[in-house]
């Protein structure tokens, strides 16, 4: 895998006087030394993209879509590879890895086709003489700030449709998990796109980001991270009016009506929750099922949940990965504590698993009952592998809590379908599964609302994100 910068289409960074040190989380063993870019590097990423931006955005949509085809080919060829070093830095078991692989497989192809079918649209201006028309451009050089918990996929869903788009990118990774970002980059190189479109540093995030927000050149900023972070990077893009997109915190909400099938409903929140050990942004934070079956689905998801394997992601036994790091471990123990401390009972889990060789990060899968708004747990986005149930007398109850969070990025309905799919609409939330515990499709929008954020990514809703639309009134000649 790649462990330098790519700017202008050239690998550089051997003579960088600073170096991020990437770690196994697992076990705290260096994988790599990254050289961490600043201002300088910054700007010529910024100049590359420029210079890119005007030959890239004139090559035909049939051109751009058909490079986005054989980038997806390169990844999928390349599946084991890239999926053994997002486990090695981010430390989810290979079974998840090789999805996010395919997931960003499917994005870049979705892009392709979104492209494809765009074309400028006619329509009548209700003005003798005058014919109107809507023309798509793409909107410039794109600023990606990624994450470190889908580290390839992340980028992907955002390059995927600016690239199809006409647009150029300047690109941060998390510096957790910058290595499978690189390799992505190294992927469309290989697949033939031109220096400059795509160019990707690693670093501390403020001189990088601040440079880019601060640069005139640079119209928009698409960032996936915490709510905190997110406004402070709408606060520097106010000054040149940059466009953003903006995917922040989740809490979401697990609903489990009266009449559902528990056992379903059992597989939806495995299956759900504890991906890559609890750490993603639509993993169910709150479970609200009905009394009636409470005790029931608590019970099963409990020993459903003691099932899995806690071990290092290459191990091919392993179904639960560690946390990313200690801070994530001691917030996880903080809000399990809490929900005890308030009156949770303690069903299963609620500590980590010594393993040989390995740091002490492989908290168990945990289960509270009797929990209840007034908990940490259901205050705050927990991203581990807690699942607190709290018992609801109805669907109104259950909106009524899962609505009052301030944030709104997904949820999730089980129950009969009539019923779900009718609460599932009354959710203030961006994504809603309903009996279904993985909503996320490339072809379909992902984003938030209130924290959440807003912009959306997928289909034809985020390739529309990279482009601007101008109006055009033709009158007669003469």
């Amino acid at each position: 895998m790649r462990d330098r910068w790519l700017i202008d289409g050239h690998w550089l960074g051997d003579r960088c006087a600073a170096w991020l040190t990437v770690h196994d989380p697992a076990t705290g063993a260096e994988i790599a030394r990254v050289p961490s870019a600043g201002e300088t590097e910054a700007r010529q990423c910024v100049d590359a993209a420029a210079a890119a931006g005007r030959g890239w955005a004139a090559q035909p949509a049939e051109v751009r879509a058909d490079l986005l085809d054989r980038a997806a080919e390169t990844l999928d060829r390349r599946l084991a590879d890239l999926a053994r070093g997002i486990t090695l830095e981010c430390g989810k078991p290979l079974r998840e890895s090789e999805g996010e692989v395919r997931y960003s497989s499917d994005y870049l192809r979705s892009a392709a086709r979104e492209i494809r079918t765009l074309h400028e649209e006619p329509f009548e201006t209700g003005r003798a003489g005058t014919r109107g028309v809507a023309v798509h451009e793409p909107i410039g050089v794109c600023a990606a700030v990624t994450p470190w918990n889908f580290p390839l996929a992340m980028l992907a869903r955002k390059v995927a449709p600016a690239v199809a788009a006409g647009c150029t990118v300047v690109a941060k990774p998390a510096e957790e998990t910058p290595l499978s970002a690189l390799a992505f980059a190294e992927a469309l190189q290989a697949s033939g796109l031109p220096p400059g479109v795509l160019n990707v540093i690693v670093g501390e995030p403020a001189p990088i980001v601040d440079t880019w927000l601060a640069d005139p050149r640079v119209r928009k900023l698409t960032f996936t991270g915490s709510t905190e972070t997110g406004r402070l990077l709408l606060r520097g893009a106010a000054e040149q009016v940059i466009r953003c997109s903006m995917e922040l915190g989740g809490h979401a909400a697990f609903i489990v009506l009266a009449g559902a099938d528990v056992d379903q409903a059992v597989a939806g929140a495995m299956a759900a929750k504890f991906r890559n050990a609890g750490q993603t942004c639509i993993c169910p934070n709150r479970f609200l099922v009905h009394r009636s079956i409470a005790t029931a689905f608590t019970a099963r998801l409990a020993l459903a949940a003691a099932e899995l394997v806690p071990g290092r992601g290459v191990d091919p036994a392993s179904t639960l990965g560690p946390l990313i790091n200690d801070a994530g471990v001691g917030k996880v123990r903080r809000h399990v504590a809490d929900a005890v401390m308030r009156g949770a009972r303690l069903v299963s889990g609620g500590q980590t698993e010594p393993l040989p060789g390995c740091l002490d990060r492989f908290f168990l899968p945990t289960v509270l009952a009797d929990c209840g708004p007034d908990m940490l747990c259901f205050r705050e986005e927990t991203f581990g592998p807690v699942a607190p149930v709290m018992p609801v007398s109805d669907a109104e109850e259950a909106v009524r809590v899962a609505n009052a969070s301030p944030w709104g990025l997904a949820g999730y309905v089980f129950g009969p379908r009539p019923e779900a799919e009718a609460v599932a609409r009354r959710l203030a939330c961006g994504v809603v599964g309903v009996n279904e515990a993985a909503p996320s499709n490339a072809r379909a929008p992902f984003g938030g609302v209130k924290w959440s954020g807003f912009g959306r990514e997928g289909g034809p809703w985020g390739l529309m994100e990279y482009l601007t639309v101008k109006y055009l009134a033709i009158g007669q000649e003469g």
